[in-house]
Order: structure tokens, then C-alpha cells, then sequence
């Protein structure tokens, strides 16, 4: 217990330097990224995004796990409390930091005057008395070994999870932030040095054992025990558990605030998808509060709740991130020689050292018990955010315009797909030649047909509509309609590359959600396939049937009213007339299109 003590001195004092030299916040990732590199800042980040998921799934088990002490009849059911406490507290953060910062204030002091209660009590009672002796003694399992002392060492070493925290979170601080920040350190090392000294000496006064978990239910807390044994089954004993409970919510709490912030960082230096830099309606980072509340989630219920198998993974992410971020502030004070840099080199290397000793222990005492997975989690970590990062890097190298930048540089090629000559296709080529006024702008439409009157009665009524618009009638005797005219607007997409080719889809949008289904969704189908084609615009002009009128047909002669056409069906631009032209396609389409 003495040398935790020491050690979280040593971490803490080590943290202040990093608050001081990073005021905007210097996480494990910033610092190894800034000053160790990429790798070493990739590696810190994969450690601390495990850490903290595992400091909700922790937090919250420990949580459960204190109330089940007071009511063991909580215990079959810890884990389903667990899950919904972490929605809980999902949703709470998703409201914002200050308004869940004032939520979770309460709990802090309520803990403290019960903790600051427990240890005068207990020490009045058992502290100056000869020490206790245990109510049953269990046979020893294994000998004690130096192994097993360190495994022990290991096991208490995740009491100094959080103490990175705050640098992460210095501007949250009020002005001026690094101050209160490096304050607010020294205040929770000190408070968190006499709580974990004061339960430590009493629970050796007391010959408090740590209960073996039997048949999947863990045993009573240590804390409940010395509480239970100080107080005795009165209220103080359910308000220091109660408090306990709160506090713990409190842990994770934590979490909600530095899990976000660090994906925010990544995200933006495109190492995490850029949904991690979004903030929400109430200014916070929603897209990592979610993930962070899945995820912890998930890890809570696999591991059923139980913290003596969540612990072992717990303690490996958190000095992994400590030796990097020590290490990394090391290196700064060494580059940089800046005013002070003799001392504060001297608490991060001895930080440094501390750290990765502790990490060396965790590794090899708690491998087997679980460690090992966060060994292998990490390295996969680490491979992902890299491929993350040289797609946005390769997105951003091939991001190069596919049509003219300059508005006096497009000419248009429009090309209307339609299946008859009604008010949608009407009113699609009327939007079509709106946007083709250009001299060299040129308007077509394509029908594909497997049925030839059928397309003889079009191609006469488009002559007799004479509406300066060439069109392409595709025989498709195999029934295929998207193919046939994905070739068609390729072919002309490659016979006229110095134009930028308009693709205006004609959509009919029934009144009703469940009339979709009458429809064959035709142009849905070609927005999906025409969205892969480099440099082909894609627009669509949609007709509501709830807004058809009974003088529909008033829509057609008004688009063949004399204005719109001269005199023998002539565009006025060339002022050539135009005949549909027929195109057999007696080719049976690949892969049945």
C-alpha cells in the first residue's frame, strides 16, 4: 500500500509538468505524438480509448457491486443494473458537460463526508486497539512468492486510473485554467493518498478478507466490510454504500468527458471517422458519447458484470498511456531546455521509470488473467486508425474536380430518360432545356423499349409534339432497361468528353408510403448505378401525384404551344429540325442486365 502511495506522488506530480506545458490539454496522445511520434501517439491513444471504456465497465460494476454488498439480492441481476445505469449516464452526458458536471456534483461531496466519517469512526475504534482477527481464516491457495506480491501490487495499482484525466480535460477548467488545473490534481492526489492509506491500514486493524467469488456471485467489498464492521447495520453503513455507489457513477463519468475529446482529436487528425469531430444539438461530442456508451456496454455484460475479471485488462491501457505520456514529456523538456526544464525533466523521467516498471509488472502478472487480450486489442487498434488515415489521405490526393470549375467552362449534354411522353416527362424536359441554353449545350432523350409499336406510337407522337429535342429509341428485345441505358449514357459521356453530361431522371412519387410498392423504382435504381460514374451529374426532377389535377392535359398543350418550337419542329439554336432516331440492339445484355 506504501508504495502505491509513493508511486501516485509520483504520477501526479509528474502530470502537473504536462498541465503546464499543454494549457489547451495535453493528453497521452498529444504529448507522444508531439514529441515522440506518430506510432508512440497512436499507441497511447488506442490505450487510453480502452481505458476509458473499461473505466465505465469498471466504475459501474464496482458501483452495482457496492449496492449488492448492502442487498445481495442485487447480485443476480448486477449486470442488467450495470447496462442500464450506463444508458443512464449515456444519456445524461448527452445533454452536455455542464449540465451533467452539475448532476454529478452532489455525489462528490456526499462521498467525502461519509469516507471522512468511516476513517475517523474506524480509526477512534480500531486504530489505536491490537489488531483484529480474522472471523475465518481460508487455507492459502499458493505460497507467498514474489510473483504473487507483485500480482498483488498490480491488482491495486488501478487506484491510480484518473489522475491522467484532468490533463486531458485543463480547458474545461475556469481561467486560468493550467492553475486550477495543476490544483485540482494535487487536491484528488492528496484526497485519494488518505482515503486509499486510511481503508488500507483499517482493513489490516480490522483482518478484513477479501472474499473469494463463488458460483459466479462476487464476494462483499472490502469497503462494505470495514464500513459494515465500523457501523454496524445502521443508516451510516447504507449511506456510506449509497455513496460509494454514486461516487463510482462518478468514475465513469470521467470517462464521458476525456473518451469523446480524445476521438475528437483523432478524428481530426483523420486517424477515427470525422463523426467523432461532430458536436450536437448541446455542444458535445455525441458521436463518441454514443460509442463509448455501446461499447462499455458490451464489455459490462460479456464480462457479466465482474470486476475481478475486468481488472486485469484495466490496469495494462493505463500505464502503457502513463510510460508514453511521461516518456514524451521527457523528450520535450530535453528538445526545448525551456525555463525550469532541470526539475521538471527530473519528476517525468522519474515518472517515466515509475511507470513503465508498473507496466512490466501488469504484463507478465496479469497476462493470463486477461491482460493479454488488451495486448492484442491494442496492435489492431493501432492498424486501424492507419488505414483510417491513408483513406481520408488518399480521398483527399484523388479529390481533384470532375467537372469545370469555372461556370464559363461547362457546356452541357442533358439526357432525359423516359417511358412515354406524359406530364413527367414532360415536365423533365422543360427543366432540362431550361438549364441547356447555351449555344453548344445539346438536349437528347432516350426511351428503351422491347416492344416495337409501342415505340412506333412514341416516335410518331414525338414528331407530331416537334419539340426541338432529339430522341433515342434503344430496342432492348431481352427486357433489360437499366443496362441498356447505362451503355447509351457511357457511349455518349465518351463521344463527348469536353462536355459535362447531365443525367435528368424523371421520378413519380406516389401520395402514399405503401404505393412504392406499385412502382418498379426505375429511377432509383439509376441514381445508385450513376453515382459510381465519375463526371456525370445527376439530377432529378420528382412529380407528386397528390398535386395532379383534373386539367392535367392542359400541362401538354401548354408545352406545345407555338412559342416553344419554330416553324417545322426547328431548334432555335441550329435550327434543324429533329427526328427520332431507332438504335436495334440485338445483343443479349451480360449477366442477364
Amino acid at each position: 500500500g506504501a508504495v502505491l502511495v509513493v508511486l501516485l506522488f509520483v504520477v501526479g506530480f509528474s502530470y502537473r509538468q504536462t498541465i503546464k506545458a499543454y494549457p489547451t490539454g495535453g493528453g497521452s496522445y498529444i504529448v507522444a505524438k508531439d514529441n515522440l511520434g506518430t506510432l508512440p501517439g497512436l499507441t497511447a491513444a488506442g490505450s487510453l480509448l480502452i481505458s476509458y471504456t473499461l473505466t465505465v465497465a469498471v466504475s459501474v460494476a464496482a458501483g452495482v457491486k457496492a449496492l449488492a454488498s448492502a442487498y445481495p439480492v442485487l447480485d443476480d441481476v448486477s449486470a442488467e443494473i450495470g447496462v442500464a445505469v450506463i444508458v443512464l449516464i449515456t444519456l445524461v452526458n448527452l445533454r452536455g458537460i455542464r449540465e451533467s458536471g452539475t448532476i454529478f456534483m452532489l455525489p462528490t461531496y456526499v462521498f467525502l463526508v461519509c469516507m471522512a466519517a468511516l476513517l475517523g469512526w474506524g480509526l477512534f475504534r480500531f486504530g489505536l486497539g491490537p489488531p483484529g482477527q480474522p472471523a475465518a481464516v481460508q487455507q492459502a491457495v499458493e505460497p507467498l512468492t514474489l510473483f504473487l506480491m507483485l500480482r498483488a501490487f498490480a491488482s491495486g495499482g488501478a487506484a491510480l486510473t484518473g489522475v491522467e484525466a484532468i490533463s486531458d480535460g485543463v480547458p474545461a477548467f475556469k481561467p486560468p485554467e493550467w492553475v486550477n488545473a495543476q490544483k485540482t490534481l494535487t487536491a484528488m492526489v492528496v484526497i485519494l493518498a488518505i482515503t486509499f492509506s486510511g481503508i488500507t491500514y483499517l482493513a489490516n486493524r480490522m483482518a478484513i478478507v477479501p472474499g473469494v467469488a463463488e458460483a459466479g456471485h462476487e464476494a462483499e467489498t472490502v469497503v462494505s466490510q470495514i464500513a459494515r464492521g465500523v457501523f454496524g447495520d445502521t443508516p451510516p453503513y447504507y449511506a456510506m454504500q449509497y455513496a460509494t455507489f454514486l461516487i463510482l457513477f462518478l468514475a465513469a463519468n470521467t470517462a464521458y468527458s476525456d473518451f469523446p475529446r480524445l476521438a475528437y482529436f483523432l478524428g481530426r487528425d483523420k486517424f477515427l471517422p470525422h463523426q467523432f469531430t461532430f458536436r450536437g444539438d448541446r455542444l458535445a461530442f455525441s458521436v463518441g458519447i454514443v460509442v463509448l456508451g455501446i461499447a462499455s456496454s458490451l464489455v459490462l455484460w460479456s464480462f457479466g458484470g465482474s470486476i475481478s475479471r475486468l481488472i486485469p485488462l484495466y490496469a495494462f491501457g493505463v500505464f502503457s498511456a502513463f510510460t508514453l505520456s511521461q516518456s514524451g514529456m521527457v523528450m520535450r523538456w530535453w528538445r526545448r531546455r525551456e525555463t525550469g526544464w532541470q526539475r521538471s525533466i527530473i519528476f517525468n523521467g522519474v515518472g517515466a521509470l515509475a511507470t513503465f516498471l508498473v507496466l512490466l509488472v501488469v504484463a507478465t502478472t496479469k497476462f493470463i488473467d486477461g491482460a493479454w487480450m488488451v495486448v492484442v486489442l491494442l496492435p489492431l487498434e493501432v492498424l486501424l486508425f492507419r488505414a483510417i488515415h491513408a483513406h481520408y489521405t488518399q480521398a483527399t490526393a484523388e479529390l481533384a474536380a470532375e467537372t469545370p470549375i469555372d461556370p464559363e467552362e461547362i457546356s452541357h449534354q442533358v439526357i432525359v430518360p423516359i417511358s412515354s411522353l406524359n406530364q413527367v416527362a414532360l415536365q423533365t424536359l422543360a427543366y432540362a432545356r431550361s438549364i441547356a441554353r447555351g449555344p453548344n449545350d445539346v438536349v437528347g432523350a432516350v426511351h428503351i423499349t422491347d416492344d416495337p409499336d409501342e415505340a412506333e406510337t412514341l416516335r410518331q407522337r414525338w414528331e407530331e409534339w416537334q419539340c426541338g429535342v432529339q430522341l433515342t429509341i434503344i430496342e432492348s428485345p431481352y427486357r433489360s432497361l437499366v443496362g441498356p441505358l447505362l451503355a447509351y449514357i457511357d457511349a455518349m459521356h465518351a463521344q463527348h468528353p469536353g462536355k459535362t453530361l447531365t443525367v435528368v431522371l424523371p421520378e413519380m412519387v406516389p401520395a402514399h408510403w405503401w404505393e412504392q410498392v406499385l412502382h418498379n423504382q426505375t429511377a432509383l435504381r439509376l441514381k445508385a448505378a450513376l453515382l459510381f460514374r465519375p463526371g456525370i451529374v445527376v439530377a432529378d426532377v420528382p412529380y407528386h401525384l397528390r398535386r395532379r389535377s383534373a386539367n392535367g392535359a392542359a400541362l401538354v398543350r401548354a408545352a406545345q404551344k407555338p412559342e416553344a418550337r419554330t416553324p417545322n419542329g426547328a431548334d432555335r439554336r441550329s435550327g434543324a429540325p429533329h427526328r427520332p432516331r431507332v438504335v436495334r440492339r440485338a445483343n443479349r445484355p451480360r449477366n442477364g442486365a
